[in-house]
């Protein structure tokens, strides 16, 4: 099952799991919030078109973290006027995992908020070491290289 939804001026087509940065809404990481303005769900059968949009249906998000994006310079220049003007801005954005896509009102569960959570296995303990061992190695490597160093040759 998919869903349109608009947030921020914009559209997105979002499934469950999917994650998405969207303009900047309220909320905490860790957070459960609910898009409410669905435009369009579509599945296995006919998709069901809103007026303006679905009534009953909200899609139900979990907020993974608050950022900003990257940063964008508008430069404004009037030629032979000695008008120049540079700006950046950053827009703040909200990462976003879709949990579920709910009809008929109803409303979001907090077990399909940590169902995603739970998936993610930890590393083995046996590994870190090993990793630790080649950076310990990979720092030594330098340290050799550094210490060879080579006269310049000179023109005769």
């Amino acid at each position: 099952m998919f869903a349109v939804i608009r947030t921020g001026g914009k559209q997105y087509r979002v499934a469950p799991n999917d994650i998405i940065e969207i303009e900047k809404i309220a909320g905490n990481p860790g957070d459960v919030v609910e898009l409410s303005e669905v435009l369009l769900l579509g599945g296995e059968g006919a998709a069901t078109t809103g007026t303006p949009t679905v009534s009953g249906a909200t899609v139900a998000a979990e907020v993974l973290e608050q950022k900003r994006g990257d940063k964008i310079i508008v430069f404004k220049k009037k030629r032979r006027q000695g008008y120049r003007r540079t700006r950046g801005h950053r827009q703040d954005l909200t990462a976003l995992r879709i949990t579920e896509i709910l009809t008929d009102g109803k409303k979001p569960s907090k077990a399909a908020a940590a169902k995603p959570k739970a998936s993610a296995t930890p590393a083995p303990a046996n590994e870190a070491p090993a990793n630790e061992a080649a950076a310990a190695t990979a720092g030594e490597k330098p340290a050799e290289t550094a210490s060879a160093e080579k006269t310049p040759a000179t023109k005769s």
